[in-house]
């Protein structure tokens, strides 16, 4: 599984970094930083990303198997 980030699509909003802390962070600006750009997602990881790509308002996260 890897998680594709659509930074033009991506407002900040941090629903992302609350669901998947580890994953996730905003930095100062606004901008979304993925904390482990490991590829796939660690396996332990893997439920916190696909709630963190469901709950995002503006669809910017995707996950690919």
């Amino acid at each position: 599984m890897k998680v594709i980030v659509d930074r033009v699509r991506c407002e900040g909003h941090g629903l992302c970094e609350e669901a998947a802390p580890q994953m996730f962070q905003l930095d100062d600006e606004g901008e979304l930083m993925v904390l482990q750009d490991a590829e796939p997602v660690p396996a332990e990881q893997i439920e916190a990303v696909a709630d963190a790509a469901r709950t995002c308002p503006v669809g910017a996260l995707r996950v690919e198997s």
